[in-house]
């Protein structure tokens, strides 16, 4: 069966496909139906706005749809600066990848060189007018000034992040390393969750 993950980013599907088509289930992004319909994310956290997404095209395609957003929050920071829901919109400005790059690396050399933080995710499946919730957040990391020179099409923020417990950059990070911190983890859960919501839906 088809899902649709109403994203054009590379990176959150990448996570997922694979195990997913494994389970017969394929994922598409808007980029391999040709969509695009406007959006006004303007919930207050991830799950909100993963939810407005998810319902749009919903609306629209009437297939079953996963909306997913993630929140970023620095430690250190003031409230006024903190990213939130608004990782890539930076005074109602969307940034590409390198100019988030430059955005945050500048605002880590501000406070101080090295910063804490973390990422909360929210992911809504859409399917048969149900509608399907789930919450995560991975362990903490460093935001550093220092940009590694690889890059992750889509998170562009892995070539600024350090992990805690291997004090690898995000993009330096092999699948061993991963095994050793929740993230793994959390994926597999994530595709647990979206197999679950189409069981409960009799669409598997």
């Amino acid at each position: 069966m088809k899902v649709l993950f109403a994203t054009s980013n590379p990176a959150k599907v990448r996570n997922y496909k694979e195990e997913l088509s494994k389970k017969g289930i394929e994922l598409l992004t808007l980029k391999d139906i040709d969509a695009s319909i406007p959006v006004e994310e303007s919930g207050k956290n991830a799950i909100e706005n993963a939810y407005i997404k998810a319902k749009a095209y919903y609306d629209e395609l009437g297939k079953p749809t996963i909306g997913m957003d993630n929140n970023l929050f620095i430690e250190g920071l003031p409230d006024e600066l903190q990213p939130g829901v608004f990782v890539r919109r930076i005074g109602g400005k969307e940034l590409n990848d390198d100019e988030m790059i430059e955005h945050y690396t500048k605002l880590v050399k501000e406070y101080g060189g090295k910063l804490k933080a973390r990422w909360v995710y929210g992911m809504v499946l859409i399917t048969n007018n149900e509608t399907y919730e789930f919450n995560w957040s991975y362990n903490d990391f460093y935001l550093v000034s220092e940009v590694n020179k690889k890059r992750n099409p889509g998170y562009p923020l892995d070539s600024i992040s350090i992990d805690e417990k291997t004090n690898k950059y995000f993009v330096d990070m092999t699948e061993s390393d991963r095994k050793e911190n929740d993230k793994e983890t959390s994926d597999k859960e994530v595709i647990e969750f979206i197999l679950k919501s189409l069981k409960e839906s009799n669409l598997l």
